[in-house]
Order: C-alpha cells, then structure tokens, then sequence
C-alpha cells in the first residue's frame, strides 16, 4: 500500500480503548502533539493505532515504549496481568502495518512479535526501562507476554 492510501486509512476517527484513563491520556497527546502525555508515568509513550481484526475499525491507545535503534518496541502485557493478550495485539496479528505517533511525528509501521535471542534481547531492555514487566506482569500470568517490534515504513509527518 501506498503512504497516500495509508495517510488516508490513519486520517479516519479512531475509536479509544474502553478505558476512559487511557482515553483521557490519549486526547492529551494528540492535542499537544506529546506535549502532555509523552511522558506519563515516568516512562516514554506512543499512541498506537490498529485495525480491527474483525471489525476493520481503527483502534487507539497509548503505550509505553522502547527504542531499538530506529524500531520501536512494545510489550503486550495489557492495562493488568491476564491470560490473554491485549485487544490491540491481536489486532496487529492480523493486520501488522499501524499508524504510531510519536511526539508530533506520525509514521506507518509494520508490526511482527519477537521471537528467540530477539525476544530475550528486547525483554531485558523493556524489562530495564519498565521493572514493573519483570516484578508484577509476568508472574502474575502463565502467558509469555509479547514483545513486539515496530518496524517505521512512512512517515507522514
């Protein structure tokens, strides 16, 4: 697809996660192009934008994040340790190119899970900026929590 038809795709209503503080964060952000809300919580965010699996909906939330090099780096561990992923992981399993803003720079990117070294790599670097991943997410499921990689494809800003 082209970065005009995805221009097009991300410049649609979003629907924002249920969770009305996550929503709330999120409005923030985009208002201030990361001004309030790039920082939240001592730690550095995104929003997130993903096509529904089923519906074809635009979904919206904020994440932390990582760096890795010029990729960007997810964990699905959700708003509290569960059995199951995320709603916005699932997602992404089917449709992996997401929109992603970061500060006020707004690119398309191609989504895949770490897997193997890649996997173990980026956990213990998520791990470092988010201790919470380690102490509270992980033993509290028997999921291995995802890690996923945000490879930019366009920028359209």
């Amino acid at each position: 697809m082209s970065r005009q038809h995805w221009a097009e795709v991300f410049a649609a209503e979003a629907t924002d996660s249920p969770d009305g503080s996550v929503t709330e964060h999120v409005r923030r952000y985009l208002a201030t192009d990361g001004a309030d809300g790039y920082l939240e919580g001592g730690a550095t965010n995104l929003v997130l934008t993903t096509v529904g699996r089923t519906s074809g909906t635009l979904r919206r939330t904020g994440l932390f994040f990582g760096s890795d090099g010029d990729r960007y780096v997810l964990v699905a561990s959700g708003s509290r340790p569960t059995e199951t992923h995320p709603q916005w992981y699932r997602n992404l399993l089917v449709h992996p190119e997401v929109h992603i803003q970061v500060r006020g720079e707004r690119l398309v990117a191609r989504a895949h899970t770490a897997e193997g070294a890649e996997r173990e790599r980026l956990w213990r670097l998520m791990c470092e900026l988010a201790p919470v991943y380690r102490t509270y997410y992980q033993p509290r499921t028997r999921r291995v929590i995802p890690v996923v990689v945000l490879d930019p494809l366009w920028r359209l800003t």
